[in-house]
């Protein structure tokens, strides 16, 4: 694994989030199919969608039409919510994390650095909506629409 690489998990649980935010909010979606139309494993996706039914995101539907929606509109939940949901806090560093953890944390020439990347990191995850990443209508999901966020990038 690379330096600074998300996990599996982080990924998979990013995924299963935008499709179900894909979806009509009176439509739910088995594990299935989300496993299927995602390529993520099914037995990893069941651990992953329950530990997103426990932080409020997803909601589980019984009965014939059952499944799994979100539990708000997508505007309203943000990667950051999903991440720490599967991952706990997000920590680029662990003097970042716990200031204690570190005996140099306050003589470090790099403690600046490595703040300023996880307020940075933090707020990028906290500001990123999973509506920004849903295709408009007759968009292919594999294609999806430009972002503000990948026009801000594009630009600079």
């Amino acid at each position: 694994m690379s330096l600074m690489q998300i996990s599996r998990r982080v990924d998979y649980a990013l995924r299963a989030a935008i499709h179900l935010s894909r979806q009509v909010p009176e439509r739910a979606t088995s594990v299935a199919e989300m496993s299927r139309l995602e390529a993520i494993p099914r037995k990893f996706l069941e651990k992953i969608i329950q530990d997103l039914i426990h932080a409020g995101i997803v909601v589980s539907r019984r009965g014939a039409h059952g499944g799994y929606a979100l539990s708000r509109p997508a505007e309203r939940i943000s990667f950051r919510e999903v991440m720490e949901a599967v991952e706990g806090p997000i920590t680029l560093n662990v003097c970042v994390g716990d200031p204690h953890a570190c005996s140099l944390t306050l003589g470090c020439s790099m403690h600046h650095v490595w703040s300023e990347g996880q307020r940075r990191l933090v707020s990028l995850f906290e500001e990123t909506k999973l509506s920004a990443l849903v295709a408009p209508l007759g968009l292919s999901s594999t294609h999806p629409a430009r972002t503000e966020i990948g026009s801000a990038s594009a630009a600079e």
